[in-house]
């Protein structure tokens, strides 16, 4: 597959998630935003602002895109955007669960990072 079709892949899952989220909001300063840095192919879902008098900020996910090869750096979500990126047709192969350790990647059915070049 093309980078391309990777990277608006994962546009469209981080903006579905960021939506689905915004609907949801109960707090005014609150909200959950979508970093897509397409010249160094680093992309991010994040959450900042108030929930009462406690100040939250984190990061729900974190993609890259390295060697032709997506690279989940973080995935905070219950359901799995490895998974939801094969349901949409991008190789095990393409995909490197790089929150897992370089040993023990190869033992999964996803690719294993080998090799980077950005």
């Amino acid at each position: 597959m093309a980078i391309e079709q990777y990277r608006q892949y994962i546009q469209n899952l981080l903006s579905e998630r960021a939506e689905r989220a915004a609907r949801q909001r109960t707090a005014p300063e609150y909200e959950v935003q979508t970093v897509f840095d397409t010249q160094q192919d680093y992309y991010q879902l994040l959450y900042v602002g108030w929930r009462g008098n406690k100040r939250d900020f984190g990061c729900i996910l974190h993609i890259d895109i390295k060697g032709g090869k997506i690279w989940i750096q973080h995935d905070g979500t219950e359901e799995g955007i490895a998974n939801r990126l094969v349901k949409m047709g991008v190789p095990k192969q393409d995909i490197v669960l790089a929150f897992h350790e370089p040993e023990v990647r190869q033992l999964t059915d996803f690719g294993t990072g080998d090799a980077i070049t950005h």
